[in-house]
């Protein structure tokens, strides 16, 4: 068996962590891949550029936050290779191991004894002079939101050719079930069970009480293009890819052909994630 292993290099804990289950997994006779850079802080000889870490790897470890796990996870989308992270971070909802839990996870990856689920991922594609200019798979979520200077913006939201509603908001989010406890969830929208075939769309500030976020198949067509050629448009996606929009652009978000799989955390269910970092369900007191 091999294991790839990828962290945030600024973090002194990664490293040192890293020296601990490199030990452990080699103790289980298990080849161990380091991603280049981590590699050289830990004094370890063997290595691969990130880009190729699956290629070393039938399972892959990431230390660090979300942020970190999701730049691994548009890598490793639509590969065989199943993805856990070890937070490293702060909330960390994706990371679901904590670095407490980090050694027992290696006995059980060692074992074989933990469970794959599939994650679904979201393709936006802009369209610009009816041709497509560019297309990215996202496991998080598609922000379409207004430029440098302040003002709202005017959205039309077309659903499998047909227009739904329009938007005078700060932006329109399109997430998926795993992107649902993240920008979306601030600006509102629900928290959806990650296993669902769905995509969320989530005004940012609607300026209209009555344009709430919308839950739709993830088998469906959706475009948004603005109503005015004079607004300026800005397009971020997982939070880690952004660029302005032009004049015209369509942006146009389905079902991507690609997946990621993950490694269920073998240490609490998903409702029990829900309640550790959101503190979903409690109550803070009585009336």
């Amino acid at each position: 068996m091999k294991v790839g292993i990828v962290g945030k290099i600024e973090n002194n804990e990664v490293v040192e962590l890293t020296r601990v289950l490199v030990e452990k997994f080699i103790a289980h006779d298990i080849e161990v891949y380091l991603e280049n850079k981590l590699a050289d802080l830990v004094k370890y000889n063997k290595s691969a550029e990130l880009g190729n870490i699956h290629k070393h790897s039938e399972v892959v470890i990431v230390l660090g936050g979300d942020g970190t796990f999701l730049g691994v996870s548009r890598i490793l989308s639509g590969t065989d290779i199943p993805i856990v992270g070890i937070n490293m971070g702060n909330l960390g909802f994706l990371t679901e191991v904590t670095r407490e839990e980090a050694i027992e996870l290696v006995d059980i990856i060692a074992n074989g004894s933990y469970e794959v689920e599939n994650r679904e991922m979201i393709s936006a594609k802009v369209i610009r002079g009816n041709k497509q200019f560019c297309s990215y798979d996202v496991l998080n979520d598609v922000v379409i939101s207004r430029g440098k200077i302040s003002r709202v913006v005017d959205l039309a939201l077309e659903i499998d050719d047909k227009q739904i509603s329009t938007f005078k908001s700060d932006g329109l989010i399109l997430a998926t079930p795993s992107g649902s406890t993240a920008y979306s969830l601030s600006a509102g929208g629900p928290i959806v069970f990650p296993a669902l075939p769905l995509m969320i769309i989530t005004p940012i500030c609607p300026h209209t009480l009555t344009n709430r976020p919308l839950v739709v198949s993830n088998k469906r067509i959706v475009r948004v293009r603005s109503l005015t050629d004079t607004t300026q448009l800005h397009l971020t996606l997982d939070g880690q890819i952004s660029f302005d929009l032009m004049a015209g652009d369509v942006v146009e978000v389905t079902k991507s052909k690609k997946s990621i799989k993950f490694i269920r955390s073998p240490f609490r269910d998903y409702f029990s994630i829900l309640k550790t970092k959101l503190m979903w369900g409690e109550r803070y007191g009585s009336i």
